[in-house]
């Protein structure tokens, strides 16, 4: 995860296209020899396992939509709060990808959802030709799919 988590702050630092950054995702090697998933699944039937820093990253990413939701649907939502709630996420991500310790297969299959946050982030701060609205919309997808792929008690996705 230390090595994903330099190639994303390099990445946001630079302001690189998602594209890039999922790139060097998907070309990230944790020496466990095993292929980068394409398509999210489950383990075997199981939601994937997840560890205390990953779950607060990802509450704190899910409060964060859940609170602009409301004004995104209202057309409130100005080009300062999508700036704001994407650097929101991207800071969220970043400390998720430092600090959580997951199984190189569960840990595989969060990159796919890494990315397509990111690349929501990076769409709602207009780097994108996709609206900044679309990068929410992402961004919430992405929420859903960890809630459906990965073990969290209680998650409830921000409704949108």
């Amino acid at each position: 995860m230390k090595t994903i988590f330099a190639v994303v702050l390099t990445a946001i630092a630079l302001g690189a296209s998602p594209n890039i950054l999922a790139a060097e995702s998907a070309a990230h090697n944790h020496s466990h020899g095993s292929v980068e998933p394409t398509k999210l699944h489950l383990d075997a039937g199981k939601k994937w396992a997840t560890d205390e820093p990953l779950r607060q990253a990802m509450n704190d990413i899910n409060q964060a939509m859940a609170k602009a939701i409301p004004a995104i649907h209202k057309n409130q939502y100005g080009n300062d709060d999508y700036q704001a709630l994407a650097t929101t996420i991207s800071e969220k991500v970043a400390y998720a990808i430092q600090n959580c310790k997951l199984e190189p297969q569960a840990d595989a299959m969060l990159h796919l959802v890494i990315a397509d946050l990111m690349e929501g982030a990076e769409t709602m701060r207009g780097k994108t030709s996709k609206s900044r609205h679309d990068g929410a919309v992402q961004a919430l997808e992405a929420l859903k799919a960890y809630g459906k792929y990965f073990q969290h008690t209680g998650w409830k996705t921000a409704k949108g």
